[in-house]
């Protein structure tokens, strides 16, 4: 498995960003993906934030299994950190939001103490990119003040945006320069957190159908109707593109075209609720 790498400018430059404003919020919110709230954590991210409060939210969980997300929600609450899922979408679990901010400034920094906690809690929403924070924060301030996008890389500088009793700050999604363990490289690119034009689609897929296979082999088999599931995974795809009429001159399967269906289907659920890692399946956080 060769490792995806991607660190453009403008994600050096979102880094330095989110250092710069940290010292202006009360309370950080990461948000992950629930499907893979370990490898869309950003490793820098515990030296960056320091002692900040924060709440992790686990966004996108209508994409992930409840059963594998609530586990997730227990192992970081096992750390001494508020966890909730949220479906920033549809807006499911977002009302929990400013309650337990407002809580965490009240817990938190001096500087929240010294001006009194009557005053308006200041937010900043960090995560990888396309995780949905412009989503979010546009659930949470019931306007569309932030540009979404179902692509990564939308919104490119700091915007404030005002709500009842918060201010949220949000900022560039940021990736990390180097994938130290292939498989993150492979989950973030799975789920859409890096640009399809730098990787191998067909790789990914590959890499998709790999998990799904030991995983959901019911959901492939009823998704694609098929009778048997191939044990090589590219025969797999092949069968996929097959079924759904993708061919090429000859009869001949487009496993490119078979490639993005299947991340296609994936990503927007068609395949049911799939989370890609369990707590168990790690050692650190």
């Amino acid at each position: 498995m060769s490792n995806i790498q991607w660190f453009p400018g403008h994600m050096a430059k979102a880094k330095r960003l989110v250092c710069e404003s940290l010292k202006l919020v009360d309370v950080v919110i990461e948000l992950l993906d629930a499907r893979i709230p370990i490898s869309s954590r950003n490793p820098m991210i515990n030296e960056i934030l320091g002692s900040k409060p924060r709440l992790i939210v686990l966004n996108k969980s209508d994409l992930a299994d409840p059963v594998v997300t609530s586990k997730w929600q227990q192992f970081f609450k096992n750390s001494n950190i508020e966890c909730i899922s949220v479906n920033s979408v549809k807006g499911q679990g977002v009302s929990q939001i400013p309650t337990i901010v407002k809580n965490l400034a009240c817990k938190g920094s001096e500087n929240t103490k010294r001006r009194g906690f009557s005053k308006i809690v200041k937010c900043m929403v960090v995560g990888i990119p396309n995780i949905g924070k412009s989503s979010l924060i546009n659930r949470l301030s019931k306007r569309k003040s932030a540009k979404t996008a179902d692509k990564p890389g939308v919104t490119k500088g700091k915007q404030w945006i005002k709500m009842e009793g918060m201010m949220l700050l949000d900022t560039p999604g940021i990736l990390w320069p180097k994938f130290d363990d292939p498989e993150v490289g492979m989950k973030l690119a799975v789920t859409g957190a890096i640009k399809e034009q730098v990787l191998d689609i067909e790789q990914v897929a590959l890499y998709l159908l790999n998990i799904l296979y030991v995983k959901v082999p019911n959901k492939l088999m009823e998704r694609y109707k098929l009778d048997k599931l191939s044990e090589d995974r590219f025969e797999l795809l092949i069968q996929i593109g097959r079924k759904r009429g993708l061919l090429l001159g000859g009869g001949v399967v487009d496993t490119q075209k078979a490639a993005v269906l299947l991340l296609k289907e994936y990503r927007s659920g068609k395949l049911g609720a799939i989370s890609l890692e369990e707590p168990e399946d790690i050692e650190v956080v």
